[in-house]
């Protein structure tokens, strides 16, 4: 009977020490609960106060990375839309209908390219024929024409020689860029029309001929007369 009684004190003992061991597993457990929705709480503002702070600082470091003031305007060069039909401009027609059968280009191809000689050649008083003229001869119009000199482009700018005409912020890939490359085209024409004191010396000089008249020059002029003769039909 005794036996009975003590078996049954020390299961009972038993019982109440798996109980008490149960109760503070489950206090510990909501206790980590507890501070981990009290930490989700703080915690998440802080989180996202940084991430827009590290996305204000991308943006930022994104916008600094673009120089300001060297973006050339050439939105003219992109139809309304994709169906957009090319209207050239009246005095254009004759010389985009004489250089599609002379270079074997489409118009439409070629209409940007004298869009971009038109703004350039009345921003720096050089008349747009010419331009055109000087890409005719140098190029074919095929804007990614590369000689075995490495000139480049419409105008075949020489990198070596012009980078400095290049705007701040582009490479020499730019000089495959229509608009970039007859900017700087034009920068090189007036250059050298103004250290050679003419318009055909100049055209020389272009060349990379020390002679003040020559085959180059005679060559262009040519070339603005046809376009010329184009434009008034």
């Amino acid at each position: 009977m005794s036996v009975s009684v003590t078996l049954q004190k020390s299961m009972a003992r038993s019982l109440d020490a798996v109980s008490s061991v149960m109760q503070h597993i489950v206090m510990i457990a909501g206790l980590f609960f507890l501070l981990g929705v009290v930490g989700f709480v703080f915690k998440g503002p802080e989180e996202n106060s940084s991430l827009k702070a590290a996305s204000s600082a991308s943006n930022a470091v994104a916008a600094e990375s673009v120089p300001a003031g060297n973006v050339l305007d050439v939105s003219f060069m992109t139809p309304a839309g994709d169906n957009a039909a090319v209207s050239p401009k009246p005095h254009f027609v004759g010389v985009l209908d004489y250089v599609k059968r002379r270079y074997r280009v489409s118009p439409e191809a070629v209409q940007p390219v004298f869009e971009v000689a038109e703004l350039i050649g009345r921003e720096r008083r050089i008349d747009p024929l010419l331009i055109l003229a000087i890409i005719g001869v140098e190029s074919g119009f095929n804007p990614f024409a590369e000689s075995s000199m490495g000139a480049r482009g419409l105008m075949q700018v020489i990198p070596r020689f012009h980078m400095d005409k290049v705007p701040e912020g582009m490479g020499v890939h730019h000089l495959f860029d229509p608009a970039v490359n007859i900017q700087v085209g034009v920068r090189v024409l007036e250059e050298a029309i103004r250290r050679r004191g003419g318009l055909i010396a100049g055209l020389q000089y272009y060349a990379g001929s020390s002679s003040s008249a020559g085959s180059y020059a005679n060559k262009v002029l040519a070339e603005k007369a046809r376009l010329e003769k184009a434009a008034s039909r």
